[in-house]
């Protein structure tokens, strides 16, 4: 043991003692300075206190122990020192005084989800972009700023507009701006929905060039959120895109409210609502986004969304679909261009077309262990590919014998009933679409269960019919593309999740298109991330957000500094290539 610590050990063992009689100890460092011969000052060290001489009856300097000169001083044994007085104290009271006088932690605030999600914003280089589109002039905050903020705000704890301005001034770290308002936001929302055709397209080229996307197929499809409304907007003249137009203008093709009663994809027909359109990739990376009134069909949006994308000067794509865009004006419109299609085919509707391929014999070839394809030549222009799921072939023969096991307790006993009651019952069952599927009423009125209807439909367990354009893809890339559609459902499962998509506390319409415009760009962020990390975003949310900033305040000013970085933390910055937050975040002094 060194003499230091030695010196720490009596020392503490001594004031103990001390304490014990209520002597009160005043030790403290005394500095002396010498000369040398050739005019250098030294200083020495040195620890000590002062003792009441009684004889005396003056104060005398005792000297403790001696640290030697200053610029040689023994940092290590010092700290040792510290450690052995800090025995005698409470923690707390220890912690308070190693920190300089009059210092206070005055807040935390997590960081690490905003740091992340800034990192891949500034790396996709959205903030270069956003900067030279929404200006800086007469501004008393950064636009691009607040526009990041409310994109961070979808990502990381979704809210109303109000709630994330709150959000920004108390519950997060967010570089470059410590506070907003919820006017500011509200601004920020006007200027990027004027600014959508531009940014969307520089969005595109940045993730194109950054990510090398692979955009030999696009997945489309559509959905919609409601809202809880009373009364459906006003109806406004509207152009084939469902942008407001004014009366009389030649492009004015209808009237229609944005939020307006339509087909609803959430089960609610008795709520206004709006449909909502995006492309993805097949890796999952979302393109583009539109929105449209909430009466407009899906049939003819996807000659929209071509003609938009088009103007993006893509390579040859083949567009993915599901089978509500199959139609023949559809399927001409997608080849234009040297185009192609990959889109599903009603196996139900009772075409030539589908009849003929599930007629033909042959054998299936595995792709995965959950998925069997065989292409069928029916003499047509289009190339057509049964795939086969054996699991879902359970699952559809499990949910039809339930459905016939209720059909058959709803009937049974119904020959004894009145031929009016009779009517009524098929009535009932006729409202119910799983059960009527299978309902059979003979020339007498008697209600029976319909065996060929049974056996038709055991035809179709795990089985779906796809139509495809390209000579050149192989059945089993068909189907496979057909599959990653998967991207395009998991993408609305966690806007409307996730993002909380819905719901929209807006009731302009240029407003509810910026909501819609937060929601995609906080969904390329988060699957840039995911697929950057290989984790899913409530994993990497779970982790970063564990990473805080801690607030001090004292007579010199304040400062930021965040906590240690774990393991999990690290991995994370280190594979998505985004630096670490720095150990103290800002400083700024007491004014004086």
């Amino acid at each position: 043991m060194t003499r230091l610590a030695e010196v720490g050990l009596c020392l503490a063992g001594d004031l103990s003692g001390r304490h014990s009689r209520r002597t009160v100890w005043r030790v403290y460092v005394k500095a002396s300075t010498r000369k040398t011969r050739d005019g250098q000052t030294i200083r020495y060290l040195q620890l000590a206190h002062n003792e009441w001489d009684p004889v005396a009856k003056a104060s005398k300097t005792r000297v403790l122990y001696s640290f030697g000169r200053e610029d040689q001083l023994d940092v290590a044994g010092v700290r040792r020192l510290v450690d052995a007085l800090s025995r005698l104290l409470d923690p707390a009271d220890a912690l308070a005084a190693a920190a300089p006088a009059g210092l206070s932690f005055v807040e935390s605030r997590p960081l690490g989800g905003a740091w992340l999600l800034d990192g891949l914003w500034r790396w996709l280089r959205i903030d270069k972009i956003l900067q030279p589109l929404v200006g800086s002039a007469r501004r008393e905050v950064d636009v691009e700023r607040v526009l990041f903020a409310l994109v961070a705000n979808r990502a990381l704890a979704p809210s109303s507009k109000l709630a994330a301005s709150e959000w920004v001034c108390r519950d997060v770290h967010l570089p470059g701006l410590p506070h907003v308002t919820d006017d500011a936001c509200y601004r920020a929302m006007d200027q990027l929905i004027e600014v959508e055709p531009a940014l969307t397209r520089a969005v595109y080229d940045q993730i194109a060039d950054l990510l090398n996307l692979e955009v030999d197929l696009l997945f489309f499809d559509t959905t919609s959120t409601y809202f809880e409304l009373d009364e459906a907007d006003e109806p406004l003249w509207r152009d084939d895109k469902g942008t407001v137009v004014a009366e009389g203008d030649p492009v004015a093709v209808k009237q229609a409210g944005f939020r307006t009663h339509g087909k609803s994809k959430d089960s609610r027909d008795d709520l206004p609502q709006v449909v909502v359109g995006m492309a993805v990739t097949r890796t999952g990376i979302p393109v583009r986004v539109w929105c449209w009134p909430g009466n407009t069909s899906d049939s003819a949006l996807i000659r929209q969304v071509k003609t938009d994308m088009r103007e993006w000067s893509l390579a040859r794509v083949v567009w993915v679909a599901d089978r509500g865009f199959a139609s023949a004006e559809n399927r001409r419109f997608l080849q234009q261009g040297a185009g192609g299609y990959i889109l599903g085919e009603k196996l139900r509707a009772g075409t030539a077309e589908a009849d003929a391929a599930l007629a033909r014999q042959g054998r299936y070839a595995t792709v995965a262990d959950n998925l069997q394809v065989k292409e069928v030549n029916i003499g047509a222009d289009d190339r057509f590919v049964i795939c086969f799921n054996p699991d879902a072939a359970q699952r559809d023969a499990a949910v039809r014998e339930r459905l016939i096991a209720q059909l058959t307790d709803k009937i049974d006993g119904s020959d004894t009933l009145s031929a009016t009651k009779r009517a009524e019952l098929r009535g009932v069952i006729s409202t119910k679409p799983g059960l009527n599927r299978y309902l059979r009423v003979t020339p007498g009125g008697l209600l029976r269960i319909d065996a060929a209807a049974v056996k038709a439909e055991q035809r179709l367990d795990g089985k779906y019919l796809l139509r495809c354009s390209d000579p050149k893809l192989s059945a089993e890339d068909i189907a496979l593309g057909y599959k990653q559609l998967l991207e395009v459902e998991r993408g609305w499962r966690d806007m409307k999740t996730t993002l909380d998509l819905r719901p929209v506390f807006h009731r302009r319409e240029d407003r509810i298109r910026a909501h819609i415009l937060l929601c995609w760009l906080a969904l390329l962020l988060i699957r840039v991330a995911e697929t950057g990390t290989g984790h899913t975003w409530t994993k990497i949310r779970a982790d970063v957000e564990r990473l805080h900033v801690g607030v001090f305040t004292g007579p010199a000013g304040t400062f930021c500094q965040r906590t240690e970085l774990s393991q999990p933390q690290k991995a994370l910055f280190a594979k998505l290539k985004i630096t670490e937050p720095p150990r103290v975040i800002n400083a700024t002094p007491a004014t004086a």
